[in-house]
C-alpha cells in the first residue's frame, strides 16, 4: 500500500506500515483506509505465537545458513526484549503498522537493525499469520479441554450425590417415565465428553505448519520446514503451498465444535431455567449466579443460564459467518481472511467463559427431591411399567398398551395415581394382574427395573459415575 513519495533510506524501512511495499505507490494511504484495514487492535493477542514462530523460523534459517549466527543471536535478543515490553505494557502498538506481525517486525528492526530485516527471508505474512493463528488456537483448545473436564467433574459430582433422587423424565415436555436425577446429569457428561473428543480431533488438524509456503508458491530458499514443525511441536507440515496460506478449515471446524458445545450448554441452561421456575421448583441456583428485578422484589432470575442460552446463538452466528467468509474466495490468500479473527477470537472467549462459570454454577445447585417426586407422581410416570407387567403376563404389547391407556383414563377421572387404584379395578383391565403389581407401579420399583446397560437404575448410575471418575482422572 502507500507511503510518502519521499524515498526512504534502508535504515528506516518498516518504521511505518506502508514501507513494506512503498516503492510501488505514489500517495499515502488515507486515514480512513488505515482504520478500515488495520487489525492490530484485535490481532495483537497473537503476539506470543508470532514471536514463537519467528524464533523457530530464525533458528531454521541459521541452521540452513540462510542467515548468519550473529543475525540469529541478535534476533533472539531483540525478541526477548519485545516480549518483555509487551508483557509490561511498554510496547507501543501502532495503527500505521496494520497488524501484530508488522508491529513486532518493525520494533525488532528498530532494536537490532539489519538482522531484524533478514528475519522475513523465506516467508510471507500469508504463511506467517496462518501459522500464528494455528499456534494460538492450539493453546486455546488445550485450555478448553481442561475446562470441559472441570464441567464434567462438576456434573459427575452432582450425579453422585443424587443417584437415588427420582426425577420425572420428559418427552415432548410431558411426564414420561421416572429417571434418576443423577442419570439425567450424566447425560450431559456424555455430551461434554463428546465435545472434548471433537476438540482433540480438531486440534490434530490445527496443529499443522503452513510456514514456508510463503505468499502462495513456496520459496526458492533452502528451508527445512520439518525442522520448524518439530521446534513448534506441530504434528505435520501443510503439503500444498496454495492450500497452506488460504485454508481456514481449521477455524471453521473449531467454531463448529464450539457451537455444538454451546448447544449442549444451552440445552442444560433451558432445563435449569425450567426447573428453577415456580411451576417446577425442582432446583435452586446459588444467589451469586442470579439477579433480582428492578421492580418486583420477589424475583430471582437465572441470568447466567439465560445469557448462556443467548450466547449460543452468537457462537453459532460466528460459524455461519466464517463459512460465508470462505465460500466465494479463489485461491490463494485474500484480504477477506482478515475477517476470520474476530469471530474466532470471540468464539474462544465466549466458550471459555461459559464453561468456566458453568462448572462453578453446577457445583452450587440445590436439588429438591420432594418436588421432583411429586411431579413424577402427577404424570402417571409408571404407565409403561404397567404395560410391561402385562406383557410378562402374556398379553401382546399393543394390547397391553391399550389396556393401560384405559387404566390411566380411569385414574385421571378419579383423581388418583395408578398405584392408588384398587386391585379389583386394575384386574378389570387384565385379570392376570396380581398384588405384586404395586411394586411395579411404584416410582422406586420403576427406577430399579431399568437395569440394562445405559439404564437409569441407581446401581447402574453409580457404575457410570465410577467410570467417568476414572476417565476424568
Amino acid at each position: 500500500m502507500a507511503s510518502s513519495s519521499i524515498p526512504l533510506s534502508p535504515s528506516n524501512q518498516l518504521d511505518k506500515k506502508s514501507e513494506a511495499w512503498s516503492a510501488l505507490f505514489s500517495e499515502p494511504m488515507s486515514d480512513l483506509v488505515k482504520r478500515y484495514t488495520s487489525s492490530v487492535f484485535f490481532d495483537k493477542r497473537l503476539w506470543q505465537a508470532d514471536i514463537r514462530a519467528s524464533l523457530a523460523h530464525a533458528d531454521m534459517l541459521a541452521a540452513q545458513a540462510v542467515i548468519g549466527s550473529d543475525d540469529h543471536v541478535q534476533i533472539q535478543r531483540g525478541m526477548a526484549q519485545i516480549s518483555s515490553e509487551i508483557e509490561s505494557g511498554a510496547f507501543e502498538w501502532k495503527l500505521d503498522l496494520e497488524d501484530v506481525h508488522l508491529n513486532i517486525e518493525a520494533r525488532l528492526t528498530q532494536l537490532v537493525g539489519d538482522a531484524g530485516k533478514r528475519l522475513h527471508t523465506g516467508r510471507s505474512r500469508n504463511d506467517q499469520v496462518a501459522t500464528d493463528v494455528r499456534l494460538w488456537l492450539r493453546g486455546e483448545i488445550d485450555l478448553i479441554d481442561g475446562l470441559l473436564t472441570d464441567l464434567q467433574r462438576a456434573l459427575v459430582d452432582i450425579a453422585d450425590r443424587n443417584t437415588e433422587v427420582i426425577l420425572p423424565g420428559f418427552t415432548h415436555l410431558q411426564v414420561a417415565q421416572p429417571v434418576s436425577f443423577g442419570h439425567h446429569m450424566l447425560a450431559y457428561v456424555e455430551m461434554f465428553a463428546r465435545d472434548a473428543e471433537r476438540m482433540a480431533d480438531v486440534r490434530r488438524r490445527v496443529n499443522r505448519l503452513p510456514l514456508g509456503a510463503a505468499a502462495l508458491a513456496g520459496t526458492s530458499y533452502p528451508l527445512d520446514r520439518e525442522r520448524v514443525a518439530r521446534t513448534l511441536e506441530m504434528e505435520g507440515v501443510c503439503q500444498n503451498s496454495l492450500d497452506a496460506v488460504s485454508d481456514r478449515d481449521f477455524a471453521i471446524e473449531f467454531t463448529a465444535a464450539a457451537s455444538l458445545a454451546m448447544v449442549h450448554v444451552s440445552r442444560l441452561s433451558e432445563e435449569l431455567i425450567l426447573w428453577m421456575s415456580q411451576s417446577f421448583g425442582f432446583i435452586d441456583i446459588a444467589d451469586r449466579f442470579c439477579t433480582g428485578s428492578s421492580i418486583m422484589p420477589q424475583k430471582k432470575n437465572p441470568d447466567v443460564p439465560e445469557l448462556a442460552r443467548g450466547k449460543t446463538g452468537r457462537v453459532v452466528g460466528h460459524l455461519m459467518g466464517l463459512i460465508t467468509l470462505m465460500k466465494g474466495q479463489p485461491l490463494a490468500y485474500n484480504k477477506d481472511n482478515q475477517e476470520d479473527k474476530e469471530p474466532l477470537f470471540d468464539t474462544v472467549d465466549t466458550l471459555k467463559d461459559t464453561l468456566r462459570i458453568f462448572a462453578e454454577m453446577v457445583g452450587g445447585i440445590t436439588v429438591k427431591p420432594e418436588a421432583m417426586e411429586r411431579a413424577a407422581r402427577r404424570g402417571y410416570a409408571t404407565a409403561t411399567d404397567l404395560a410391561d407387567y402385562m406383557v410378562k403376563k402374556g398379553l401382546p404389547f399393543r394390547d397391553a398398551h391399550e389396556a393401560v391407556a384405559h387404566a390411566v383414563k380411569t385414574a385421571i377421572a378419579q383423581g388418583v395415581d395408578l398405584s392408588e387404584l384398587p386391585l379389583e379395578a386394575l384386574q378389570a383391565f387384565n385379570p392376570k394382574i396380581e398384588a405384586d403389581v404395586y411394586e411395579v407401579l411404584s416410582l422406586r420399583g420403576s427406577l430399579n427395573a431399568r437395569s440394562t446397560l445405559g439404564g437409569t437404575a441407581p446401581a447402574l448410575v453409580r457404575q457410570q459415575v465410577a467410570r467417568h471418575r476414572t476417565r476424568l482422572g
